[in-house]
Parts: structure tokens; sequence; C-alpha cells
């Protein structure tokens, strides 16, 4: 009896975790899920192992292997669990088969659980008696849809990586690579006009709201890493608070409207994110900006046609906003290993340029 209800919770658990990790279309609050705890398990070694290599190509070559490689396993992981629970329950009727030359025995059961639940219809272990008979095509549909709805998973999960990268990719030549809320905010004011970037700011929003419902849906997400090495959804997400911190701080009129909604849901998805992967908010740490980056800063806004406001009033609101999401996003950076971006930069790169041979060439026709 201990050993059937074995299998059954075996069972129960492995599919409750499917249901919440695959179908269920909203955040799970509760403390212990059993894909988290082995997420954290299985990332936990990984990150150790990348922390040891120098940062560059080698580590995010090594990290990038994890999301995918996480799903793979994490499927077998789900696979093995149901095959052993219904082993189990074999195992428990007293291995009610036919086909073996010894004595049957829990290898046997398994071997049976293992030929049902991947439907391969073998033939050569059968059930002999009615409830085996019945466990045995309850185990058979059971296997038919884990697999239907694995194999569908996969296309919503990489449909939704995909809308995420195409703003990253797009933020290249907006804001360099890494992106930078100077940079970002020095090139949209060359034509000096706020409209568009009141407008990027706008579409900004809309894809950070995406990328909540889809990364708080599917956290595995969080684990893909972006097509280049100086790009990631968390860098571009920094750039654009950093920004909207900014436009609210010092900025007048409609941008700063906008600044602010594209703030509240952005601020609004690093603190969930990081709820969601148990990254804790890391109150101290290394100031992004220093003194002198920050002077920059106030220089380019005084020299941009952008409407300003009382300087004293503008760094109180400046410095608060800050620590509104600051330590969130250097919480999600130790936890994921992906680097966040500075404030300015002094000569950006930009990956759309390619050639090395041309940047020469690329920067006399575009500055």
């Amino acid at each position: 009896m201990v050993i059937f209800l074995a299998g059954v919770i075996l069972i129960l658990t492995i599919l409750w975790d499917t249901f919440e990790t695959i179908i269920l279309p909203r955040r799970v609050t509760r403390n212990f899920r059993l894909t988290r705890f082995f997420a954290l398990s299985y990332w936990i070694p990984w990150s150790a192992v990348a922390r040891r290599l120098p940062e560059g190509r080698r580590r995010e070559s090594f990290l990038s292997i994890f999301g995918p490689l996480f799903l793979l396993v994490l499927f077998a992981f789900w696979a093995f669990g149901l095959i052993s629970g219904f082993g189990l329950l074999h195992w428990a009727m007293g291995s009610p088969v036919r086909g073996t030359d010894g004595i049957p025995g829990f290898w046997t059961d398994l071997y049976l659980s293992g030929t049902t639940f991947f439907t391969l219809g073998l033939g050569d272990v059968t059930p002999r008696t009615a409830a085996a008979r019945a466990v045995t095509v309850i185990e058979s549909g059971l296997g038919f849809g884990f697999l239907a709805i694995v194999v569908s998973y996969l296309p919503v999960l990489y449909g939704a990586f995909s809308r995420r990268e195409i703003n990253i990719s797009m933020m290249d030549a907006h804001a360099g690579s890494p992106p930078t809320a100077g940079e970002l905010l020095k090139r949209h004011l060359q034509g000096r006009s706020a409209q568009t970037l009141d407008q990027y700011l706008h579409e900004w929003e809309a894809w950070t709201a995406e990328l909540m419902e889809s990364h708080l849906s599917y956290p595995v997400l969080c684990y893909f890493r972006s097509q280049h090495n100086n790009q990631s959804w968390l860098a571009a997400m920094t750039t654009i608070l950093d920004l909207c911190a900014l436009m609210i701080a010092y900025a007048e009129g409609e941008l700063r409207w906008q600044a602010r909604m594209t703030f509240a849901i952005s601020r609004h998805a690093v603190v969930d994110l990081a709820a969601v992967l148990k990254a804790v908010p890391l109150s101290r740490g290394v100031d992004r900006l220093s003194e002198e980056d920050f002077l920059k800063l106030r220089k380019l806004l005084a020299e941009s046609p952008l409407p300003l406001g009382e300087g004293d009033a503008g760094d109180q609101t400046f410095g608060h906003l800050r620590r509104m999401y600051e330590p969130y996003l250097a919480a999600l950076s130790n936890r994921l290993l992906m680097p966040l971006p500075p404030w300015i930069s002094g000569k950006p790169k930009e990956n759309w340029k390619g050639d090395k041979t041309q940047d020469g060439l690329l920067s006399g026709v575009f500055e």
C-alpha cells in the first residue's frame, strides 16, 4: 500500500508541476515548486563554473547553453518521474505481467511502464490482470498527451523569445551595444525633437508589458541569452529605466508623462521577475553612475531642446527613482550573470556595423 501511494503521489506531483509550468498562464506564488527547485539545483553548479571563466565570448557561449539544455533535461526528468510512478503502481500490485523469462519485479514493471508511456507497443511484456491493464491504458493516454503538450510548448516559448529579441536588436542602432541611457538620449535628440523619443518610450512600454507576461508565465526565458554577447534583455530594460528616470526627474510636458508610464511597467517587471527568480534586492553594490558621468548627463540635458524643470528638486527625484529599481536590477544581474550597462559610454560599439575595417567609413557617413 505504501508503494502504491508513493507511485500515485509521484505521478500527481509531476502532472501538477507540468500543468503549472506549461499550461497555467500566470505566476505561481507558492514558495516551493518542483521545477523551480530543479532549476536552481541545475543553475547553481552551472553558474559556478561560468564564474570561473573569463568574461567575454567563452562565458557567454557557455551560459547560452543553459536555457535550451535545461528544457531538455526538465522534459526528461518529468518523463522519468511519470514512468517511475507507474512502474511503482505495477510493482505494488505484485508485478502482474507476462512475457518475462524470469521472475517479474520492479525492473520489469519499469520497462513495461517505459514502453507504454512512449507508446512503443512492443508487446514482449504485457499486463495480465484487469487492474494492470487499466493502469497501462491510463499511462498510454497520459504519455501521448504529455508528448503532445511538450511539442506544442516549444513553439510558444521560442515565439516569445523571438519577439523579445526584435526590440533588443533594434536598440543597437539607437543606443549602441551595450546600450546606455546617455547614448540613447543623445541620438534621439540629434533631430532637435522630443517627439521621436516619446514614441520610442511608448513602444518600449508595450515591449516591457509583453516581456513581463511571457517571462512570468515561462521563467526559463529569463535564462535565454541574446544573439550578441554585449546585448541582453536585462541591459535593454536597464537602459529604458535609466532614461525614464532622467526624463521624470528633469523633463517636462508629454515626454515626462510617457516616461512615467514606461517606468511604471518596467519597474513592475523587474520587481516581479526578481521575486520569481528568488533574487534578493541588493541595497549595497557598485554605484553605476559616477559623479563625472552624472555631470555629463546634466550637460547633455542642458544642451537638448527638452523643457527642463528645477535642478534641486530633480536631483532628489532622480535619486529616489534610482533606489526604486537599481537594487532589483543588481539582484537579477548577479543571479543571471548578465552585466548591467553603464549610464553613459565614451565610445559605444554598434553590432550592425559588423566588419571592423568599415567602422571608420560608416561612422563618417552616419554621424
